[in-house]
């Protein structure tokens, strides 16, 4: 489950980027079907994703970064896109503290809470192992190493983040692009923060970099979680059959969390009829109980 997991972020990657990148759009026929491969957009993306395995190839360094810059760079000379400018306006904390308490017993609140519970511990979950198995960082037994402070970080970060007004701060799986240029310390994750937090003065000109510009980096950084799937146990079905299920639903559903939840929910079912339940564990029992629960209410 672990490399379906890792497989599935990865492929969740890839329909973001193919999205963004212009690849892939909607279609009211067949749900998706294939973009303008001839408009500038989707040709642009196409060269960043050759710079960028070119060069990771030759062992070049930033690989992922030259790709996007040299895109945009072409973008912003040909007019594709514009350069909006270089400094901006601090965003205002207008949000930050602003907690209201007065429905935190209603039924209501309880149902919203467990849900968002349930969609960011799973995210989260799945983000960590697959990061950790990038990393070498899981050990013989299938445990992640230090995935205790990496919970703890994760939901401090959560926690802090909610109350100063902004979206959900979480592990976050581009996390793969820094661990293929071989970052692989939490001085990686130190340093991106920090180039966030510059990005702030710097609005406009981070704006400025088109989406099909990182789009190829979505899909080669999908290419690196692929190779997950060539340790799963091909030779038991109860094993690679939910694997490939929870791998195959992140991207349809676009969701890391139902992945997982409709997974594990196939994995306990299997596991549990077709003689196998000795392969289960508490925390692959409870993780489906929650899951069934989490969908019928």
């Amino acid at each position: 489950m672990k490399f379906g997991v890792g497989a599935g972020i990865g492929l969740f990657l890839a329909i973001i980027g193919l999205k963004n990148a212009g690849v892939v759009v909607d279609n009211p026929a067949t749900l998706v079907g294939l973009g303008d491969v001839s408009s500038m957009p989707v040709m642009l993306s196409a060269v960043g994703f050759a710079i960028m395995a070119i060069l990771d190839k030759r062992g070049i360094p930033g690989s992922i970064i030259i790709g996007i810059l040299a895109v945009s760079l072409i973008a912003w000379i040909t007019g594709v896109s514009s350069i909006d400018g270089v400094v901006g306006s601090v965003p205002p904390a207008v949000h930050a503290f602003s907690m209201d308490f007065s429905l935190i017993a209603t039924a209501g609140f309880i149902g919203v809470a467990f849900a968002f519970l349930f969609v960011d511990f799973f995210d989260t979950a799945g983000t960590l192992t697959s990061v950790a198995n990038l990393t070498g960082k899981v050990g013989k037994d299938g445990n992640v190493e230090g995935i205790g402070r990496a919970v703890l970080a994760d939901s401090a970060a959560t926690t802090v983040g909610a109350l100063v007004g902004t979206s959900n701060t979480t592990s976050y799986i581009e996390s793969g692009a820094g661990v293929k240029e071989g970052g692989k310390t939490g001085l990686t994750a130190v340093t991106v923060a920090v180039l966030f937090a510059i990005c702030l003065f710097l609005a406009p000109l981070a704006q400025s970099i088109p989406a099909f510009a990182t789009a190829p980096a979505l899909v080669f950084v999908a290419t690196f979680f692929l190779k997950n799937l060539r340790d799963i146990e091909w030779d038991d079905v109860s094993e690679y059959a939910p694997a490939v299920l929870a791998a195959v639903l992140m991207p349809l559903t676009f969701s890391i969390a139902h992945g997982i939840a409709l997974g594990f929910i196939a994995y306990v079912v299997i596991k549990a009829l077709s003689g196998r339940h000795g392969d289960l564990n508490a925390g692959s029992i409870v993780i489906g109980a929650l899951s069934v629960l989490y969908y019928i209410f």
